[in-house]
């Protein structure tokens, strides 16, 4: 398994911007997809974006497409999430995961192929 460690959460107002980053300890960085997932309060962890190993296919769910963009920099074995034009029910706790394994988007979505979790950075949004 590899080790998960984000940073980068806040509190930031309706309309602002973050930059999430998510370091991971693998010697084989380049070989993982990496998602990132969040967890509101009462709510269930809900898929974010998802990126395969080179960065050359992603995936967005519906409710951040056009606003977060997911990328990756492999010489520094570190996925990012930015946030922008946020919103109070972006409101969460964001977690990014890694896995060896692509799949459909449905597959991906469903966070069952990620081995590897981190332990989260909240992101708070005021209205």
């Amino acid at each position: 398994q590899v080790q998960l460690v984000e940073s980068g959460g806040g509190l930031v107002q309706a309309g602002g911007s973050l930059r999430l980053s998510c370091a991971a300890s693998a010697y084989t960085f380049s070989s993982y997809a990496m998602g990132w997932f969040r967890q509101a309060p009462g709510k269930e962890r809900e898929f974010v974006a998802v990126t395969r190993w080179s960065g050359d296919r992603t995936y967005y769910a519906d409710s951040v497409k056009g606003r977060f963009t997911i990328s990756r920099d492999n010489a520094k074995n570190t996925v990012y999430l930015e946030l922008k034009s946020l919103k109070p029910e972006d409101t969460a706790v964001y977690y990014c995961a890694a896995t060896h394994r692509w799949d459909t988007a449905a597959t991906m979505v469903s966070g069952e192929t990620f081995g590897s979790w981190g332990q989260g950075t909240q992101v708070t949004v005021s209205s």
